[in-house]
């Protein structure tokens, strides 16, 4: 149980520190409108796996997520150095889908709330 507060903290300091050096540090073009929306630890503090956000285009995405990935030893040794951890934890990025998926279901409800507000007759004449 305390093992498990640990990991969260640490996720959380690594989840903040890591948002705060992409927004302000990084310098990669290919890195635009990206959210860090979710660090998480593993058991023995090695390996982070990071969840970003990105707002654009597919290949935009693509693009971001290779710039993480070429910016990781950068990125390791910042969030090493800010945290004073012991290891240096690996970091493994991935695209967070959460948000296009709420942004479709959003659509979705302003669509039926867009319908009911058609009158009856419209929406039965065929």
């Amino acid at each position: 149980m305390v093992e498990n507060r640990r990991q969260d903290r640490v996720s959380a300091l690594i989840q903040r520190e890591l948002s705060e050096v992409i927004q302000r540090v990084l310098k990669d073009p290919r890195i635009a409108f990206c959210t860090v929306t979710h660090a998480e630890v593993s058991s023995d503090l090695k390996y982070v796996d990071v969840k970003v956000s990105v707002i654009g285009s597919p290949e935009q995405r693509e693009d971001t997520i290779a710039g993480l990935k070429s910016a990781a030893g950068f990125l390791r040794r910042e969030i090493s150095r800010r945290l004073s951890l012991r290891y240096s934890p690996e970091l493994r990025f991935g695209l967070d889908d959460s948000v296009d998926h709420l942004m479709k279901i959003d659509g979705l409800l302003k669509q039926i709330e867009t319908d009911d507000d058609l009158p009856d007759d419209t929406i039965h004449d065929s």
